[in-house]
């Protein structure tokens, strides 16, 4: 199934699984896999963030705002399944048995085993460089001092590391964000992160030294 992630910078990309969409992403988003999860997903939005994301989609009218988040949802779900189109394998059609008179004729595109690739990403947006510069931002060396990545780490270093509930007031993210982010981001720079829950506490995470 076709998951679609909406980072911070309200740039959306297709993956052909939710399994490609941890493995690939390095920046905290958001995902859906339907126009419902979408339309559950905007509920809380501001007007202006719906606005920003409808415009910078490629090839539409801008508007100014919408009547309602139901309608804003519909008319972003409609327009990028076309993404989820291009984030689907394509299985490579069979080759007809050809005989000697036939290797004369139009050979197969070389190119054509390209297309049956699964993990082909489609972007949204064509022009968000700050998008494109920070899904492609990593740093073996360790997180950027001041990025989001190292202010999670400095609390996931913690004796007690930091429960879900405190990532979530210190970033200002949702709970699926936060472990969004722990299976994708925080896997991705290295970091081997634990996630346990106390008898009578909260979900907490640290990282496993």
């Amino acid at each position: 199934m076709t998951t679609f992630t909406i980072d911070d910078q309200n740039s959306i990309t297709a993956f052909g699984s939710a399994e490609e969409t941890t493995a690939a992403t390095a920046t905290p988003f958001d995902s859906f896999a339907s126009q419902k999860e979408l339309a559950g997903l905007v509920a809380g939005w501001p007007a202006e963030r719906l606005v920003a994301v409808w415009n910078g989609l490629p090839g539409v009218e801008p508007v100014k705002k919408f009547k309602n988040t139901k309608i804003a949802a519909s008319r972003i779900w409609e327009r990028i399944q076309s993404l989820g189109e291009a984030a689907t394998p394509v299985a490579e059609p069979a080759k007809p048995n050809a005989d000697k008179n036939a290797k004369r004729g139009a050979q197969a595109p070389k190119g054509a085993p390209a297309k049956a690739k699964a993990s082909k990403k489609a972007s949204a947006t064509k022009n968000t460089p700050k998008a494109k510069t920070a899904a492609k931002t990593e740093e073996p060396a360790g997180p950027r001092e001041g990025s989001k990545t190292a202010q999670v780490v400095a609390m996931l270093q913690r004796k007690g590391g930091a429960t879900l509930a405190e990532i979530m007031d210190k970033m200002g993210w949702q709970r699926h964000t936060v472990r969004g982010f722990m299976a994708g981001a925080m896997k991705k720079a290295g970091f081997n992160v634990e996630s346990f829950k106390p008898e009578g506490g909260e979900r907490t995470y640290r990282i496993n030294k």
